[in-house]
């Protein structure tokens, strides 16, 4: 969501002629997209700011959007004077007036560039801007925020020239979360779940075809969720749930590749599975967090779910001719997980063989309900299990991708390998990257790949 997000923050200000660029040295504006699903990436944020200001020995306009924009506030100001605005989840069709807020009113606008920043898990973003007319320095006025709502009118698109990718787009059809988890900060960060109406889902997925993408990520909090207020877009596909029928009605585009992330499990039902199997350009990978392999752990969590009907769902996957890929989320240490309730995750982790996981270990997020619980598993016990459990899950990973040595896979060639000047990196349809060797010609085609090699968490192949 933040990638999505900053692709149309950087659509926003081209469109009313701020500059995007690629140097953050010279920038007179850096914009910071953040994400507090986990205290490590809050934390980047305060670094960078203070890095930014150290770095470059001038004073750019730095401005925070995202969930901790949204969930801290002003106290960002407090916390890191530095930071110039502050713009929340929703606020983000807005951040032109909050940048214009701090420059002095000359009526020249200021020049953004965005790109994402090179940090890894749930890593902030950051957008880097220039002044026109070589100017370098503006005059500030008070500190500005805006944490009000999205604006009625308010544009989801994406412009060519600011997507993270000219062939792989992102398209949002939900946002927000209605599931209360105990340990999630989304519901208050990101609002309550809203769908987008699936014509305009449509509309946006036609529009991307035409511009060259061939693969679509239908993304939001939990995809499944997915209720719009409207049949505009739906009107004729099948299916016992709005999100399959969603399936149905983008497959129905022709668009090559349409792929969706992430599901929640109470809300993940055989139909979508159905859809997969009926559509070919419905892509063989489904994400599907668990965070827990116990019943009681997932009480407290209020995931909604048990391990039984967790299984089911996992048993109808694997069943499927298709051979969908199977990834998750776990979380170890949450509050009173007992050695008891890690065993039965590591149990289930062995049963439902993962193709990957994300592994975690929980740290507390103030304004969640399991900020107010005991956290009675100590650091180092948490390490200990994060280590454990990720070195079965390799183990398991390991023996899933054997199943693609010989095989050939349809893969999205997208960008040239960073580890070797001679290969092409890309994406199957299972979501695993697949490098092979490949010159950039081949950039932008779907090539038959087949796998000779298994890397710890990629494939390597040739093509046919």
């Amino acid at each position: 969501m933040n990638v999505s997000d900053s692709e149309r923050v950087a659509t926003k200000l081209a469109s009313e002629g701020y500059e995007i660029i690629r140097d953050a040295s010279s920038a007179d504006v850096v914009l910071i997209n953040t994400c507090s699903v986990r205290e490590k990436a809050e934390q980047k944020l305060f670094t960078q700011v203070g890095r930014i200001r150290q770095k470059y020995g001038r004073e750019p306009v730095i401005g925070v959007m995202g969930c901790v924009a949204q969930l801290e506030g002003d106290t960002l100001f407090q916390r890191a004077p530095s930071i110039d605005f502050v713009i929340g989840t929703k606020a983000i069709g807005r951040v032109s007036e909050a940048i214009e807020s701090v420059f002095d009113d000359t009526g020249r606008k200021a020049s953004v560039s965005e790109r994402a920043s090179t940090m890894p898990d749930d890593a902030n973003r950051s957008a880097w801007g220039t002044l026109p007319n070589g100017r370098v320095s503006a005059r500030r006025f008070e500190k500005y925020i805006d944490l009000g709502e999205r604006d009625i009118d308010y544009d989801w698109a994406v412009a060519e020239r600011q997507r993270h990718s000219k062939y792989v787009a992102f398209v949002p059809i939900i946002e927000g979360c209605n599931k209360f988890c105990t340990y999630c900060i989304v519901p208050f960060s990101r609002g309550r779940e809203r769908s987008l109406p699936a014509a305009e889902i449509i509309r946006q997925v036609l529009t991307l075809m035409r511009e060259g993408v061939r693969e679509v990520h239908l993304i939001g909090q939990n995809v499944n969720s997915y209720r719009p207020t409207t049949e505009a877009g739906l009107e004729g596909f099948a299916g016992t749930t709005p999100f399959s029928r969603l399936l149905r009605a983008v497959a129905a585009t022709g668009i090559e590749r349409i792929k969706f992330t992430t599901s929640f499990p109470r809300d993940f039902k055989p139909d979508i599975v159905e859809a997969i199997e009926e559509h070919e350009n419905l892509c063989n990978w489904v994400h599907l967090p668990v965070q827990s392999g116990s019943d009681r752990v997932l009480k407290v969590m209020r995931r909604l779910h048990t391990i039984d009907s967790y299984k089911k769902k996992v048993d109808r996957v694997r069943s499927s001719p298709k051979d969908i890929a199977l990834t998750t989320d776990i979380i170890v240490g949450f509050p009173g997980e007992t050695e008891e309730d890690f065993r039965q995750t590591v149990e289930l982790v062995e049963y439902c063989g993962y193709d990957s996981a994300y592994i975690f270990k929980y740290s507390p997020r103030p304004g969640t309900p399991a900020y107010e619980m005991k956290d009675n598993v100590s650091a180092a016990e948490k390490t200990s299990r994060f280590i454990e459990l990720e070195r079965v899950q390799r183990d398991v990973q390991n023996r899933r991708l054997q199943r693609y040595i010989g095989k050939t896979l349809k893969v999205l060639a997208e960008r040239e390998s960073t580890k070797s000047n001679i290969d092409i990196s890309g994406h199957s349809t299972c979501h695993k990257v697949v490098n092979f060797p490949g010159g950039r010609d081949m950039i932008g085609t779907v090539q038959q790949v087949r796998i000779t090699e298994i890397k710890s968490n990629s494939l390597y192949g040739e093509v046919c």
